[in-house]
């Protein structure tokens, strides 16, 4: 009973952190746009996450109970949970501090170190294949980012532009909806289903990924409750710590981020979305000349990137090692 309440908790936790974190920067990025329908940015972005895993998988899901480290075995469950706790207090802290950064990157760190000091095997090329993609997504989001900007402001201008306009936005608001819901978002998917597995048949391995609809529900709810209780800082950040005003700008940079990510979800590996918008919006700030990025705050995040990996898991290692010992 115990760890099944410890397994939920944290699953709980996890899905309202994600939706603080992820889900408050989708739509905040959204209602940049003018006019934007907040219930239909919001609604938007509950069915696509509800909906993709029946219609699109969860391969994403799969490699963070199967590629990262041997968790099918004995102990890995324990592991698992120590790997998710251990990231959360990395972009807890480093969050207090100003730096905001990758949930997605702190899992996958805290996950592997907690692995290997749980003496379970840890597929090191797997790891190393799903990091040169997840630092390779932003760029690539920074790169369509400024080709977009650029070739954005070339578009003429016509009576009929602001519907036209609006109408790419939402287009391109939903491919973002279902390139998170595809890869970034399948984390909490991962969680919960360990969770649920726990409460089940009890600690071991961890077991395949399952997807019911009606924990799934719970799992949109709770993201969405998240979502709604950082938007207003969230869309702050967004406004005054990276600058995008345009609308078209707003068009480019969801469409740089989903490009860069619906191309790592072909490889089934996870990257972050927060990361991967981030970078479009510096790219189409960038292509209107570099003073036009505060430049501070992407420092501030770079930063806090480079910190987390390193850090999550060293100290799921250390989380890992207390629990082979125990």
């Amino acid at each position: 009973m115990g760890w099944t309440l410890a397994f939920a908790t944290v699953a709980i936790l996890f899905v309202l952190i994600s939706g603080a974190n992820d889900g408050a920067t989708l739509i905040g990025l959204g209602l940049r746009f003018p006019r934007s329908p907040g219930w239909a940015i919001a609604s938007l972005l509950v069915v696509v996450l509800f909906a993709g895993p029946y219609l699109l998988g969860i391969a994403v899901a799969r490699t963070f109970t199967e590629r990262l480290a041997g968790l099918g075995t004995s102990g890995g469950a324990t592991a698992f949970l120590a790997g998710v706790v251990i990231a959360v207090a990395v972009v807890a802290v480093l969050t207090g501090r100003g730096l905001p950064t990758s949930l997605t990157l702190a899992v996958i760190g805290g996950i592997t170190g907690a692995g290997f000091g749980a003496g379970l095997p840890v597929s090191w090329s797997s790891l190393g294949a799903v990091l040169a993609i997840g630092a390779g997504a932003p760029l690539v989001g920074l790169a369509l980012g400024y080709l977009l900007g650029t070739v954005s402001r070339r578009v003429p201008s016509c009576r009929r532009m602001p519907r036209l306009v609006l109408a790419a936005h939402l287009t391109a608001y939903a491919a973002q909806c279902v390139a998170y819901a595809v890869n970034d978002g399948q984390k909490m998917i991962a969680v919960v289903s360990v969770a649920v597995d726990v409460g089940r048949d009890g600690l071991g391995g961890v077991g395949p990924v399952e997807v019911p609809p009606a924990w799934m529900a719970v799992l949109v709810a709770l993201f969405l409750a998240g979502a709604l209780t950082s938007l207003t800082r969230v869309g702050e950040r967004l406004g005054r710590g990276l600058v995008i005003t345009r609308p078209l700008h707003i068009v480019s940079a969801e469409t740089a981020a989903t490009g860069a990510v619906l191309g790592s979800s072909a490889l089934g590996s996870p990257v972050s979305m927060t990361q991967s918008i981030t970078a479009g919006v510096v790219g189409v700030a960038a292509s209107e000349g570099a003073r036009r990025v505060r430049w501070q705050s992407v420092m501030n995040m770079g930063t806090a990137w480079l910190v987390t990996l390193p850090s999550s898991m060293a100290l799921g290692c250390l989380a890992g090692l207390a629990l082979r010992l125990l």
